[in-house]
């Protein structure tokens, strides 16, 4: 027999995109032994080319796009059995619709905003949206005249409750389009074949988790980095929609992570801080437990700097240019730097064209500081080990975080770092190798850059204590063997339940 699978879930990561979900995902599917894995990648749109070079271990790519105009079954190779995908167009008339969606999709909108959720009903109504489109098709049903009439008078009925009259024609409409493209994952009924499904994030890619236990039996676990639903709250208080469309995005959001914590039978935490989110949103204890990123310490190990840096003060970052990494308190911090030393050198790696009008925004605010020539986006690299051997320190600003690979790659490499003291962040950076800061506190964050670049004897103490913390806690081996333990487990839970019944 065969090694057994699991279905890696991702969103907007693996393997197409970087960041340290990404990188958490790399060596997991590189490193761990004792099974194989399928990748179900949902992305914006269709993505050609992985930025990884995949593992022999990796023996299937399923992704789906939730923006593009094209349907998600496009891109899925079906085979011989195309033509039940064209015969779901044909069968699914709105007599059909009317009769078998539109109970089970006004059901699902009205546990959406129960105050009182009871999550078992939320799980039936997912198996018996599944059921139904096994038979039907996914884009007929969504745009058909039944549903769009089902789902305005719902709707009406909230807006009414919620005493929001200002809510217009066009957020109603919105707000089904939300709808449409959370639930594409249910157009793909046909999901590879697994023993365990591994979710990533407690947030609508449990869809297609849910669909393998539905169809397989297929255990469910989860590892939670930057928790979803606290993650969909700060970016939902930062945005400009409506009371309307925040509103539904919230319940819902909410009500899918009630469901992933339900269905998942281990819950991995990469820190402390995650723990008490996921209990609140009903996550038995019984279930979590820690495991913390590790990395390749032989890989990430101090280095000389670059010669032309010798001499040159110098912060490094590695982050994706989007609002939770607030990189506009991290130019802010430059600026406060700037004014003790004038020749500072913020050299940013990560991505900035991935939210175009976030990267504008931050290079309004470095020509209106007038630090053009200290804060520098240098763009993406994939070689992170030799990036931070480049600064003195390095630096992370988020208001959101798991337990960020940065912090350690930076720590491994001995580097010192400064960052905002968020998530898992203080169970990686002791006081011996950096300093914690509040979000959003420019000054502060600033001041403490200043006192590392001015005082070589407790950067190089930081520096040498640094490494050792992720000598002592941190390796990829520790990372690697706990969750071969985890899959193990599930995996022989699985078998016992599935052992033939001997009848005498």
């Amino acid at each position: 027999m065969g090694k057994q699978s699991v279905m890696l879930v991702l969103e907007g990561t693996y393997p197409f995109n970087g960041g340290g979900v990404s990188t958490w995902a790399h060596l997991l599917c590189s490193q761990v032994s004792n099974v194989n894995f399928k990748l179900y990648s949902i992305n914006a749109n269709f993505e050609t080319t992985p930025k990884y070079d995949l593992s022999p271990n990796i023996t299937q790519v399923v992704q789906v796009p939730l923006w593009t105009p094209d349907e998600p079954y496009d891109y899925i190779s079906y085979g011989d059995e195309y033509y039940k995908t064209v015969g779901k167009k044909e069968w699914t008339t709105n007599e059909i619709v009317e009769r078998e969606f539109v109970p089970v999709f006004s059901k699902l909108l009205h546990l959406i905003y129960d105050d009182n959720l009871e999550v078992e009903h939320l799980d039936e109504v997912f198996r018996a949206l599944w059921l139904y489109f096994e038979d039907y098709d996914y884009k007929e049903t969504m745009r058909s005249e039944p549903v769009w009439k089902a789902y305005r008078e719902i709707m009406s009925q909230y807006i009414v409750r919620d005493y929001n009259p200002d809510a217009a024609l066009i957020d109603i409409t919105i707000g089904l389009r939300w709808i449409y493209r959370f639930l594409i994952p249910l157009a793909i009924t046909d999901v590879p074949k697994c023993d365990i499904a591994h979710l990533t994030l407690s947030g609508f890619p449990v869809i297609p988790a849910l669909i393998a236990h539905y169809k397989y039996g297929t255990k469910i676990m989860l590892t939670e980095h930057g928790v979803f639903i606290r993650e969909r709250l700060l970016a939902l208080n930062n945005s400009e929609y409506p009371f309307f469309l925040k509103r539904l995005l919230i319940r819902f959001s909410e009500a899918i992570a009630r469901l992933a914590y339900y269905k998942s039978e281990a819950i991995v935490s990469v820190n402390k801080f995650n723990i008490k989110w996921e209990k609140m949103y009903g996550a038995d204890p019984k279930k979590i437990s820690i495991i913390y990123n590790g990395i390749d310490s032989d890989k990430f190990k101090p280095k000389p700097k670059p010669d032309h840096l010798k001499n040159v003060p110098t912060v490094v970052a590695a982050a994706r240019i989007f609002e939770l990494k607030d990189v506009i308190t991290m130019i802010r911090s430059c600026a406060v730097v700037q004014k003790s030393i004038p020749d500072i050198q913020y050299l940013i790696y990560g991505d900035d064209k991935a939210v175009p009008e976030y990267t504008d925004t931050c290079l309004h605010l470095i020509e209106e500081l007038g630090i053009k020539e200290n804060f520098i986006f240098m763009g993406p690299r994939s070689d992170s080990h030799n990036i931070f051997p480049e600064g003195d320190l390095s630096i992370l600003t988020s208001i959101s975080e798991g337990f960020p690979y940065t912090v350690i790659e930076s720590m491994s490499c001995g580097v010192p770092v400064v960052s905002t003291d968020v998530g898992g962040v203080k169970e990686a950076l002791d006081e011996n190798s950096g300093f914690l800061c509040k979000p959003k506190n420019a000054q502060e964050i600033g001041d403490r850059v200043i006192e590392l670049l001015q005082n070589h004897e407790l950067r190089s103490k930081m520096a040498t204590h640094a490494r050792q913390r992720v000598l002592d806690h941190f390796t990829i081996s520790k990372f690697i063997r706990q969750y071969e333990d985890v899959y193990e487990q599930l995996l022989n839970e699985h078998q016992v339940e599935n052992q033939p019944v001997e009848i005498f």
